[in-house]
């Protein structure tokens, strides 16, 4: 939607749907000065932008994804910003790429102070059109859930050992609101991911450990720009979203959640019967017919 075809209140929709939370220059720069983070998906949007202000908080920023050149672009930009930046790129989809950049990343720093696990996949899909496409749910699983999952613990490690570290899971608020047709895969994996996260800080709090997770509304990026619908609905930008990020890194809360998330997970749970039959109701009048249908 155009900024200029936005109606009235249109920054008050979009803190309410998707919350908004911006820390102070000087609270992050107290938090973060002289500390290790390590982003991953940090070549565009949120890790990208969440990568550039904790550079500009006095962070050391260990830039992770797959995209080499783009990793360095961004770099370059933090060091000519006056900001640390190193680049690792790695394709966490695959196991033994990631136990070899945390090998890289521990030997040429000794330590990860605060992982943010940022990096995701994003597939909409209905069930129909995935019939031949299992792939879809093995490569969102990978980025989504197991990748995120196998850097933790390749960095668990060391941080129990130092007694200090902190992650913060970049998730959605698909997870806490009622399931959506057409995002299986999607939040399937999100979700697999924060129930394990939450298990394991249960786990790892006695040992100086923490870890949150920010429920991320809707942000406009490269990721939500295929699908037409998300970009007419309110939603933030990348730094908007980073904002939100470097809150979880400074303050260390158990979550972050959107206002109206909380409502929608209640009354989800409680109404479920009556959510999903208005969910059904809405891929019913959505939905179009496949090319090899009449």
């Amino acid at each position: 939607m155009e900024t200029g075809k936005r109606p009235i209140g249109w920054p008050l929709l979009v803190a309410l749907t998707n919350g908004r939370t911006r820390i102070p220059d000087d609270r992050l720069a107290a938090a973060v000065r002289d500390k290790v983070v390590l982003v991953t998906g940090s070549s565009y949007g949120i890790g990208e932008a969440t990568a550039k202000r904790l550079a500009r908080a006095g962070a050391t920023v260990l830039l992770v994804a797959r995209t080499a050149d783009q990793l360095e672009i961004v770099a370059e930009e933090i060091r000519a910003a006056g900001g640390k930046a190193f680049a690792y790129p790695a394709n966490l989809a695959e196991p033994a790429a990631i136990e070899a950049m945390v090998a890289k990343v521990l030997a040429e720093h000794g330590h990860v102070d605060v992982l943010v696990s940022n990096a995701g996949k994003s597939i909409r899909r209905s069930v129909a059109d995935s019939y031949q496409r299992f792939h879809d749910i093995e490569r969102t699983n990978s980025v989504n859930y197991l990748g995120p999952a196998k850097l933790v613990l390749e960095l668990l490690p060391s941080m129990r050992e130092r007694r200090s570290g902190h992650i913060v899971n970049v998730s959605t608020a698909g997870v806490r609101t009622p399931p959506l047709a057409r995002w299986s895969a999607y939040l399937a994996s999100k979700g697999a991911f924060d129930v394990w996260l939450r298990c394991v800080a249960q786990e790892i709090r006695d040992d100086g450990v923490t870890a949150s997770t920010v429920y991320m509304g809707l942000v406009h990026t490269r990721m939500s720009e295929p699908t037409p619908l998300l970009n007419q609905m309110p939603g933030l930008s990348p730094a908007q979203a980073a904002d939100m990020v470097c809150t979880a890194v400074a303050d260390r809360p158990n979550n972050i959640t959107p206002p109206l998330v909380r409502p929608a997970d209640a009354l989800g749970n409680l109404f479920r019967v009556p959510t999903d039959l208005l969910f059904r109701q809405y891929f019913r009048r959505t939905n179009r017919p496949r090319k090899d249908e009449p």
